[in-house]
């Protein structure tokens, strides 16, 4: 499994030499945790990975088919989202703000990391997440993390710039 410090370092470059720069258009549904939480982030195609929320942070849940949840520390989250309106179950609607650069993981970007169909690297957080072919590995524009977005909910809620 590869470290998020060895991600930045073989992904980074890709990203800002051959990705390209995405919006985020989909808004999303968040709240902020009130206690420790497990949350376990699962998109159309499976289990991605496992966080946990501290009191504070926020729980950020996708517009998408797949309504896939993740955690945000709320530093991440006031950079990348602006208040809508007040929603249902404690959660609030937010607009998003972020850019990110972004390129489709292909044949040739798996066999860089010897692999064949998916790999694993350490998250931002310290837990594992799965990347496999057709998905998207991404970055804020400011490039302080590397992950992987599913490839259905990648076109849910990405357009190109």
């Amino acid at each position: 499994m590869h470290s998020q410090d060895k991600m930045k370092q073989m992904v980074l470059p890709l990203l800002k030499s051959r990705g390209h720069t995405y919006q985020k258009i989909k808004k999303v549904f968040a709240r902020k945790a009130k206690n420790v939480e497990r949350i376990i982030t699962t998109t159309s195609d499976g289990r991605e990975t496992i966080n946990s929320a501290k009191p504070g942070d926020y729980i950020v849940k996708n517009q998408t088919g797949a309504s896939e949840e993740y955690v945000l520390t709320p530093s991440k989250f006031r950079t990348r989202y602006v208040y809508k309106k007040r929603s249902k179950a404690g959660f609030s609607e937010y607009e998003p703000t972020g850019r990110i650069y972004a390129i489709e993981v292909n044949k040739r970007l798996l066999k860089k990391f010897g692999v064949k169909l998916r790999f694993y690297f350490e998250a931002d957080w310290g837990s594992k997440m799965v990347v496999k072919e057709k998905d998207f590995l991404a970055c804020p524009v400011g490039g302080e993390e590397v992950y992987r977005i599913a490839r259905k909910e990648f076109f849910e809620t990405y357009r190109a710039e």
